[in-house]
């Protein structure tokens, strides 16, 4: 679990910076890069000696002002100085050749994970630890706890044949680990692995809560429930539902013109832990259905620990399939987001698909052998 004494490995690298060794560092980082006190981290790290010589930014940018699926360009950092290179979308010789350019020797990677295979700030780490592997340049996780905890799993690993930016590995929809983990994953089953390092957390034991500050990590992720719906609803980003965004309740709240007041009941009668349902109408300001007002259903979550987004988004899907027949479509987006094309192919059959959701099991039913990092249980 999180306690008040849970010590992040930036907080650890800012307090000690000799933990990352000698060289020139590079950052890949954005704005939930900050310590206890939301200073950024980057400005105690070279207040603490630390020799950072270039900052790189991900999926909406170094501070946050881009929306999904864009990113900031490059630019100096008004907080340190440092140049700050654009890592969203770029993989391979092009990522090689901006890391090689840069003139590091050593990559630390500090973003705030929120435990959803789709989200894809660990995306951006796996083609950096790639890049690093194929550069020569030393990789160092500094970690930071999963937020939805460390002993539950949800959804199934990613098949073969459906990798994209929203998934390049095999790991479950939930995945149970700390970006640190991942990375120990990631470099457990390459054939080039990165030199590793991770700078541990102190104090955190695998549950719920991150003992830090809540700073939303997207600008559509404002809060703890919200990071905790995701792994479920964020899937309705590949049907016509609106799942919420341009709105101050993001995937918390779904709509779409051919709903009506038999759903709510519908959902209610299944009696789904940790959850129950509300009512409700909204208008997107952007994204799907933008400026039209939307019938639609609230999750007002009871129960955090029982609570299972990814089981709760499939009976959800399920009842939209049983209710409104030839309305709810599905778009290629889906098979990507769910990891192969086995929940849409079930629910145009009009079978049920939890069925699809594999046995219960704990990270390390799923990791290799001496990923995980810190004790405390499973289930």
């Amino acid at each position: 679990m999180a306690t008040d004494a849970v010590r992040t490995g930036a907080e650890r690298l800012a307090s000690e910076p000799g933990l990352a060794g000698g060289g020139r560092f590079g950052l890949v980082t954005n704005f939930t890069g900050v310590l206890p006190d939301l200073r950024p981290q980057r400005t105690a790290f070279l207040e603490a000696g630390l020799p950072l010589i270039t900052l790189f930014g991900p999926e909406h940018g170094l501070n946050g002002t881009a929306q999904a699926g864009a990113s900031e360009s490059a630019r100096t950092d008004p907080e340190t100085g440092l140049p700050v290179f654009d890592t969203y979308h770029r993989a391979g010789a092009d990522l090689d050749a901006l890391v090689t350019a840069s003139g590091v020797d050593t990559l630390l990677f500090d973003i705030q994970d929120i435990g959803t295979r789709f989200y894809t700030y660990i995306w951006t780490m796996f083609d950096c630890l790639a890049a690093a592997a194929r550069c020569g340049v030393r990789f160092i996780v500094l970690d930071r706890p999963n937020p939805l905890g460390g002993r539950t799993v949800e959804g199934p690993l990613l098949q073969p044949g459906f990798e994209s930016f929203v998934g390049r590995a095999p790991i479950p929809v939930r995945h149970g680990l700390t970006v640190g983990e991942l990375a120990r994953q990631f470099t457990a089953t390459t054939d080039r692995p990165a030199e590793l390092d991770v700078i541990t957390l102190s104090g955190w034991t695998r549950g719920p809560g991150t003992g830090q500050p809540w700073v939303p990590p997207s600008p559509n992720m404002p809060s703890p429930d919200c990071a905790l719906v995701y792994p479920g609803t964020g899937l309705f980003e590949g049907t016509n539902l609106s799942e919420g965004r341009g709105t101050t309740r993001p995937f918390e709240t779904i709509g779409a013109p051919f709903l009506d007041g038999r759903l709510v009941p519908a959902l209610r009668e299944r009696e789904l832990p940790g959850v129950t349902f509300r009512g409700t109408w909204f208008q997107p300001t952007f994204s799907k259905y933008a400026g039209q007002v939307l019938p639609g259903v609230q999750l007002h979550l009871t129960d955090r620990v029982t609570f299972e987004p990814v089981r709760t988004a499939l009976v959800i899907l399920a009842v939209l399939r049983e209710l409104y027949p030839g309305e709810l479509e599905f778009r290629p987006e889906l098979d990507r987001l769910w990891g192969s094309d086995s929940l849409r192919k079930t629910l145009t059959a009009g079978e049920d698909p939890e069925k699809l959701l594999p046995a219960s099991i704990g990270p390390d039913g799923w990791t290799e052998p001496g990923v995980l990092l810190y004790e405390g249980g499973i289930g």
